[in-house]
């Protein structure tokens, strides 16, 4: 196909930016466009920056730094940028500590000072010995660029083992230190992606795909994913293959052990939502898997076993989820035993802990905790201190306590220690932070949506503030792949709302807030509700007077990118700020990269006709239009993002800068040795939130309170 080859022209920005007053002329470094063009079915769709998919390449290299030199002279620009970075590093320099767990004597908590990258792993022997570092991720690596993945105890807690992640990146590698030392033995496990650690006799099963191709590391698509078993004091080549299919290359195998070693569990899934499930018993190992549980319409998770049947919540047959027992001799759904029954709130979790099932259910995206004996019998509720979120459990289903945290927008995360018996609890842990929570209030709204569905939409500010409609408010939203977005605490947040600002939670359509109905909603042909019912909550909060159209900002990331993209290219005079982040922009060629293929449940994919026409009707890429003034928008996202990879970003904001119109800068942040999100360190963390309220503030002409 003939190339049309346009020089690639790097101008560096002229501009002037005070705190009063938004004078701004920006220039965009020019992008070489192709005449690159696909055919969907008859429909000829350009793709003129498919050249920025070689992240590899020298051209995309330049072009992300002359990109970063024009975002960076421009925040580097605001005035009030540094005050807002010092007051943000001050809130978040207080100790934070993770909910205790342990095996056999050996106590682990996570812990960080303040200011410290990445928590660090903390040991002690017994509930009240005395802590000592055990591992600590900020000493691998000066710039804070690794972090912990994933850890796991051996059941003899003889071993820990540990993945580490490089950069934010998805892949990991696993290694393995003595409990009683500290110090690292020589196993070393590299290519595991998407895994677990789950240990068996002197060893551990884990997940892994082969070795990419030279350069493909960080965008090849992910396949032929296998599970082995690896026995400790073993090189990986000595590795057994436990599970395998090569006639479904593009299928995930994670494995899972039971409590006592007994069972292994194998869940095969193909996409985000949906899976089967596969038992053997260790005590008849020649008889093999057996498959319990078919795929891939519903959702099974197991969660332990019962005189040799399966515990399991699933939401086959129970959109908001129940939990019944499986028996592998006789896996039909006939025979399954009912423990717990659906109910009107969605059943997020099971614990077992102390000779009792301890359920942790979702009511309008909040959390309650019900206790039941093994009959399904409720013989309590667990009282938490207030409307928020819950988290997990951490106790043994044969003792007595346990640990567990609560957290809420204006309650700053705390450890309780629990009492099973006397089913009461008391602070374990609870932060000191520059931070008055009773000043604050947070309440909970149901607005119509464009069809007349109620959504829920949780609202956060100051006490006695004015609803006048010139507040400067950020609305954030998800809407996708069944996860529910519940209150959580952020340090960063306090900078808004110590400004008078307002944060909004929208539990739009295709999150799980109540259940696989409310999820499936939101899902491919139906994605449109997710688009709708985020500006039905703009439009709510405009009428009510929390703000407006110039007050207003949106925000998400990764499928929340999408919806942010969508959503301003729908409805772009609906809003000042516009933060897309991490995003999923290019629709048609979403499923070709990593592990993309994997979401077509929620997105369905341009390779059928049906699919394509609607994926392109929304496909933020390719629904910017010329001559369109757009809200000021600052793209964010980084060059080892291997989930959703940066080319979906980089040709989002290519396409925005050429065909936007008007004054509002539209810019790409694009961040070094960093991924999707996770393990990000705290440095990072800080900067970007710090930029974010910078360009939030300025251009929607808001000063804020610090000298």
């Amino acid at each position: 196909m003939k190339r049309l080859l346009i020089s690639v022209l790097f101008v560096i920005p002229i501009m002037i930016l005070t705190n009063c007053t938004r004078t701004t002329q920006l220039e965009y470094p020019e992008t070489r466009m192709d005449d690159v063009v696909d055919n969907y079915f008859g429909v000829e769709v350009p793709d003129p920056y498919r050249w920025l998919e070689d992240d590899n390449s020298e051209e995309t290299k330049a072009w992300v730094k002359a990109q970063n030199e024009v975002s960076f002279g421009y925040l580097e620009k605001i005035g009030f940028r540094s005050a807002i970075q010092e007051r943000l590093t001050k809130i978040w320099d207080y100790p934070k500590y993770g909910t205790p767990f342990w095996k056999n004597n050996y106590y682990f908590f996570y812990k960080n000072d303040g200011m410290q990258n990445h928590f660090v792993l903390y040991i002690q022997e017994g509930i009240d010995g005395e802590p000592r570092e055990f591992l600590n991720p900020n000493k691998m690596c000066e710039a804070g660029s690794i972090s912990i993945a994933t850890l796991s105890i051996s059941n003899d807690a003889k071993y820990v083992a540990y993945a580490t992640s490089k950069a934010g990146s998805d892949w990991n590698e696993i290694f393995v230190k003595e409990t009683a030392t500290g110090n690292d033995i020589s196993d070393h496990i590299r290519r595991v992606k998407f895994s677990g650690i789950s240990w068996e006799g002197d060893g551990f099963y884990y997940s892994r795909y082969d070795e990419p191709a030279p350069g493909q590391e960080l965008s090849g698509t992910n396949e032929f994913q296998k599970v082995f078993y690896h026995k400790i004091g073993t090189p990986q080549s000595d590795d057994k293959l436990i599970y395998h299919n090569p006639n479904y290359p593009r299928r995930n195998y994670y494995a899972g052990t039971t409590e006592d070693e007994r069972f292994l569990i194998i869940s095969e899934s193909e996409s985000t939502s949906g899976n089967a499930l596969y038992v053997k018993d260790n005590k008849t190992p020649k008889k093999g898997f057996v498959k319990i549980a078919e795929g891939f319409k519903f959702d099974y998770s197991a969660l332990d076993h019962i005189d040799g049947k399966i515990l399991v919540r699933t939401n086959h047959d129970a959109p908001k989820y129940r939990l019944v027992l499986i028996d592998p001799n006789n896996p039909a759904s006939d025979n399954w035993r009912v423990i717990l029954p659906e109910q009107e709130e969605v059943l997020r979790g099971v614990s077992e802990i102390g000779g009792k099932l301890f359920a942790h259910y979702m009511k309008d995206a909040s959390s309650r905790i019900y206790i039941y004996d093994y009959e399904g019998n409720r013989t309590g509720e667990l009282e938490l201190p207030g409307l928020g979120s819950f988290g997990s459990f951490s106790g043994k289903k044969d003792e007595n306590t346990a640990f567990f945290s609560f957290a809420s927008y204006t309650y700053p995360s705390t450890i309780f220690k629990y009492a099973v018996a006397a089913n009461s609890y008391e602070v374990h842990f609870a932060p000191e932070i520059d931070f008055d929570p009773e000043a604050y209030e947070t309440k909970q709204v149901f607005y119509t949506s464009k069809d007349g569905t109620k959504v829920p939409m949780f609202i956060v500010h100051k006490k006695g503030l004015k609803l006048n409609g010139k507040n400067p408010t950020l609305l954030y939203g998800y809407g996708g792949f069944n996860a529910s977005l519940t209150p959580g605490f952020s340090a960063s947040r306090i900078i808004l709302l110590e400004n008078d600002g307002i944060y909004a939670v929208a539990n739009i359509r295709g999150g799980g807030e109540y259940g696989r109905d409310w999820h499936m909603a939101g899902t491919q042909l139906n994605k449109q509700n997710v688009f709708d019912d985020f500006i039905a909550a703009a439009e709510y909060l405009i009428a009510e007077k929390y703000t407006s159209s110039e007050k207003l900002a949106l925000q998400g990331g990764s499928n929340g990118g999408l919806l942010v993209g969508a959503v301003m290219a729908q409805r772009p005079e609906l809003f000042k700020v516009a933060f897309p982040a991490v995003g999923v922009m290019d629709m048609l060629r979403y499923h070709l990269f990593t592990i993309g293929w994997a979401w077509a449940t929620d997105y369905g994919t341009s390779q059928d006709s049906v699919h394509f026409n609607n994926l392109y009707a929304y496909s933020p890429l390719h629904n910017i239009k010329e001559g369109v003034h757009y809200p000021a928008t600052m793209v964010t996202t980084a060059d080892h993002d291997d989930r959703v990879v940066p080319a979906h970003s980089f040709k989002f904001i290519a396409e925005l800068q050429r065909k936007h119109k008007g004054s509002n800068p539209v810019i790409i942040r694009i961040e070094t040795d960093a991924g999707h999100g996770a393990g990000k360190p705290t440095s990072k963390i800080i900067e970007e939130a710090s930029d974010t309220w910078a360009f939030m503030f300025y251009n929607m002409g808001v000063k804020p309170k610090y000298k």
